[in-house]
C-alpha cells in the first residue's frame, strides 16, 4: 500500500514503470518491424545491432546524446543543488556537464579518422597497446557503466517510491526490464529512435513546468514573484558561503566547489563511457562533430531550465502547506523537484514528474545496455573467448549481454540502496575512481606519441591517488571518522576528484613527452576494415557469383536510397564506413573546427559568464532574474527545435520511403517491402 505521505497511489508507480515501460517496448518493436520491412537496415545484422550501420545523421545523433546524457541526476541532482546553493547550482550543473560533450566532438572526429570501423574504444586500446592495457582500461570502462547505471536506478527508484510508495526492490528490477526488451529486438537504431521519442516528451513536460511556475501558477506565477519568495527565503534561511546568504547570486562558495567536482567527474562519465563512443561510431563521419556540438548545447538547456524552475520553486515554496518538508537525506536523494511539482500541480504534477523521470531513466538505460553489450561482446567474448566467432554467434551474444546487464543494473542499484549510498553521493564520487583514465583514453585515440606504460601508470596511479586523497581528507576533516555521511562532503570529494584526474593526466602526458612513441594509426584504421571483414567477404563473394550467373546485368547500376537518403553500397549494408566518407583532409578540418569551437565554448561557460558574476558578488534584482530566466527559456525552445524538429527534416527522405511502402502494402500486400537491390536500366 502507498504511504499516507505519498501523492500518488502505489498502483500509479507500477502503472508507469510496467505500463509505460511495456508500451514503449511494444512501440519500439513496431518501429523495428517497420524499419526491417521498409528500409535496408535489419537488426539481424550484428553491425546494425551495435552501430546502426554507421549511417545515422546528426539530428538523430544529437537527440540521442541529449537523451543518453539526461540521467535521473540531470533532473534530480541539478534541482537539489539549486535547492542548496540557489541560482549558481543550475549553472554549474549544466555548464559543468556540457563542456565534456562539446570536447568529445574532438574525439569523435579523431575516431572517424584513426579507427573508423571500430566497435568500441577498447578495441582501439587493445590494438594499439596490447592485452595488459586492454584489461586495465576494460575495468575503467565497465566500472563507468556500472556506476552510471546505478545512479539511474537509484534516482529512478527513489523518486517512484517517494511519489507512489512503490516497493524499491521492484522498481530497481522493473525499470530496466521493458528497456531490455526493445534493445534486444532493435539494437542501436531502436535505441536512437526511442531516444528521440523520449526527448520529445521530455521537452514538452519541462516546458509545461516552466510555464506553470513562471506564468500560470497561483503560488508563484512570474519571475518577479519568484524573486520576492527567494529573497524572503534568503532572509529566513541564508545560504552559507553565498553573497549575503542569498539564493539570487552566482557568488556561492559551495556552488563553485560543486562545479569543479561536476566538471571533473563528468569527464570520466563521458570519455570513459562506451555509450558516447557508440553514438560517434553510429554517426556518419561527415557530421559527427556537428552532432556532438548540437547535442551538447541542446542538453545544457535541460538541467539549466529545469533546476531553475523546480529546484528554485522548492525553495520558494518552503513553508507552503502543500510543500513537503525536505530532510537532508531527501535532498541528497534528489527529491526537491518531485516535491515542488506535487506542491504546484498536485497529483497532476506528481504524475508528470513520474513520467518525466521514468523516460529520462529508461532512455539513458537503453544507451547503457547497448554500450555494455558491445563491450562484453567484442572486448570480452570475441577477444578472449571466441576470436573466430561468426555473425550469428556475435549477434546472439549481443542479445544475451543486454539481458545480463539489465539484471546487473537492478542488482547494483539495490546494493547501493541497502548500504545507504544515495544518487547524490554517487554522483560526486564517480570522478574519484574513474577520472584517472580520462586523459590516457583521450590521447590514445588522438596522439601518436602517447606512451603505453605512461598511460597505464597514469590510470592506475591516478586511481590510487584519488582514493587515498579522498580517504585522507575525509579522516582529517571528520576526526578520523570515515563513513557514507562523512565521506560525501564537498571538500572530501573535491580532493579525491582532483587527485584522480590530475595524477592520471600529468603522469601519462609527462611520460609520453619523456619517452614518446611514434605510433602509426594505419594499424587502428585496419580494425574491421572491409578487406578483413568476414561478412563483407561473404557478401562480395555472393554478389560476384550473382554477376557470373547474370552476365546480362553487368551494366546495371545497383543503387538504392536508404533510410538515411544515401546510396547503399555493399559496405554500407553491413556497417562498414565508405572510403568516400573518410577524406583525411575533411576529417582533419572537422577536428580543428571541433577543437576551436569546443574550447571557446568551454571558456565561455566556465569562465567568461560565471566568474565575473562570482567575483562581483552580484545579487540579481527582479529585472536581472527575469532576463536570466527569459534567456534560459529561449535557449530551451531552440534546443527543442534542434533535437525534435530538425531530425524529422533531415529524415524526410526516409519517412517518405517508409510512407510509400506502407501505402503500397495497403493496396497490394507485399508490394511495399524493401528489396535489397533495385535495378534500373543503364
Amino acid at each position: 500500500m502507498s504511504s499516507p505521505a505519498t501523492v500518488l497511489p502505489q498502483g500509479a508507480g507500477y502503472g508507469v514503470v510496467v505500463g509505460i515501460g511495456f508500451f514503449f517496448a511494444a512501440f519500439m518493436l513496431g518501429l523495428t518491424a517497420i524499419q526491417s520491412r521498409y528500409t535496408p537496415f535489419k537488426p539481424s545484422s550484428s553491425e546494425e545491432f551495435s552501430s546502426a550501420s554507421r549511417s545515422v545523421k546528426p539530428g538523430l545523433i544529437a537527440a540521442g546524446i541529449v537523451s543518453a546524457w539526461t540521467w535521473a541526476a540531470t533532473l534530480l541532482q541539478s534541482s537539489a543543488v539549486a535547492y542548496r546553493y540557489g541560482l549558481s547550482g543550475p549553472w554549474w550543473y549544466g555548464a559543468g556537464a556540457t563542456v565534456q560533450v562539446l570536447l568529445f566532438a574532438q574525439l569523435a572526429a579523431k575516431l572517424k579518422l584513426n579507427a573508423p570501423n571500430a566497435h568500441t574504444w577498447l578495441e582501439i586500446v587493445g590494438t594499439r597497446w596490447g592485452q595488459t592495457a586492454h584489461l586495465i582500461f576494460l575495468f575503467f570502462g565497465l566500472a563507468t557503466n556500472i556506476i552510471v547505471s546505478s545512479m539511474l536506478i537509484l534516482g529512478g527508484s527513489a523518486t517512484v517510491t517517494d511519489l507512489t510508495g512503490m516497493n524499491t526492490i521492484a522498481a530497481c528490477f522493473l525499470i530496466p526490464l521493458g528497456v531490455a526488451i526493445y534493445v534486444v529486438a532493435g539494437g542501436m537504431r531502436a535505441t536512437l529512435l526511442c531516444d528521440y521519442t523520449h526527448t520529445t516528451v521530455l521537452y514538452i513536460i519541462i516546458l509545461l513546468f516552466c510555464f506553470t511556475v513562471y506564468a500560470t501558477s497561483d503560488k508563484i506565477g512570474s519571475p518577479a514573484k519568484m524573486h520576492d519568495l527567494l529573497a524572503r527565503a534568503s532572509e529566513v534561511n541564508p545560504v552559507p558561503g553565498n553573497a549575503h546568504g542569498s539564493y539570487l547570486t552566482i557568488r556561492s562558495k559551495d556552488g563553485l566547489i560543486f562545479g569543479v567536482i561536476n566538471v571533473i567527474g563528468n569527464f570520466a562519465t563521458v570519455f570513459n563511457d562506451q555509450a558516447y563512443w557508440q553514438r560517434a561510431i553510429a554517426s556518419k563521419p561527415s557530421s559527427c562533430v556537428k552532432a556532438y556540438l548540437l547535442g551538447g548545447l541542446a542538453w545544457m538547456s535541460i538541467p539549466l531550465m529545469f533546476a531553475t524552475t523546480l529546484g528554485l520553486a522548492a525553495v520558494a515554496l518552503t513553508g507552503d502547506p502543500d510543500m513537503k518538508v525536505l530532510s537532508p537525506a531527501d535532498v541528497s536523494a534528489g527529491l526537491p523537484a518531485p516535491a515542488a511539482a506535487a506542491a504546484l500541480l498536485g497529483k497532476g504534477g506528481a504524475a508528470a514528474m513520474l513520467v518525466l523521470l521514468f523516460l529520462a531513466v529508461t532512455s539513458a538505460t537503453s544507451a547503457e545496455l547497448i554500450a555494455v553489450s558491445s563491450i562484453l561482446t567484442y572486448d570480452v567474448y570475441k577477444r578472449y573467448i571466441n576470436p573466430q566467432a561468426n555473425e550469428a554467434q556475435i549477434l546472439r551474444m549481443s542479445h544475451y549481454m543486454v539481458a545480463f546487464f539489465a539484471l546487473v543494473m537492478g542488482l547494483a542499484g539495490l546494493i547501493f540502496f541497502y548500504i545507504g549510498v544515495s544518487m547524490g553521493w554517487l554522483y560526486t564520487f564517480m570522478g574519484v575512481i574513474l577520472g584517472s583514465a580520462v586523459v590516457p583514453i583521450a590521447i590514445c585515440v588522438t596522439w601518436k606519441k602517447a606512451n603505453k606504460w605512461g598511460c597505464i601508470a597514469g590510470a592506475v596511479g591516478g586511481f590510487a591517488a584519488g582514493i587515498i586523497a579522498w580517504l585522507v581528507t575525509t579522516s582529517t576533516l571528520n576526526g578520523g571518522v570515515i563513513n557514507v555521511d562523512t565521506s560525501g562532503g564537498n571538500f572530501e570529494m573535491l580532493a579525491g576528484n582532483l587527485a584522480s584526474i590530475g595524477v592520471g593526466g600529468i603522469v601519462s602526458c609527462l611520460w609520453s613527452l619523456w619517452k614518446p612513441e611514434d605510433f602509426n594509426f594505419d594499424i587502428t584504421r585496419a580494425i574491421n576494415a572491409p578487406s578483413t571483414h568476414p561478412e563483407y567477404e561473404h557478401k562480395m563473394t555472393e554478389e560476384e557469383s550473382n554477376e557470373k550467373e547474370k552476365s546480362s546485368d553487368a551494366d546495371v547500376e545497383i543503387k538504392r536510397t536508404t533510410s538515411q537518403g544515401d546510396s547503399l553500397h555493399p559496405e554500407a549494408a553491413i556497417g562498414v564506413t565508405l572510403d568516400e566518407d573518410l577524406d583525411p583532409v575533411a576529417l582533419e578540418k572537422a577536428f580543428r573546427f571541433a577543437a576551436w569551437s569546443s574550447v571557446i565554448l568551454m571558456i565561455v561557460f566556465l569562465i567568461v559568464i560565471p566568474l565575473p558574476l562570482f567575483f562581483a558578488h552580484t545579487i540579481f534584482g527582479k529585472k536581472g532574474l527575469t532576463a536570466w530566466i527569459t534567456i534560459e527559456m529561449i535557449w530551451t525552445f531552440l534546443a527543442a527545435f534542434t533535437v525534435v524538429i530538425y531530425p524529422l527534416y533531415e529524415s524526410r527522405v526516409a519517412l517518405t520511403m517508409v510512407g510509400k511502402g506502407i501505402i503500397k502494402d495497403l493496396f497490394t500486400k507485399g508490394s511495399g517491402k524493401f528489396e535489397e537491390k533495385e535495378e534500373h536500366a543503364a
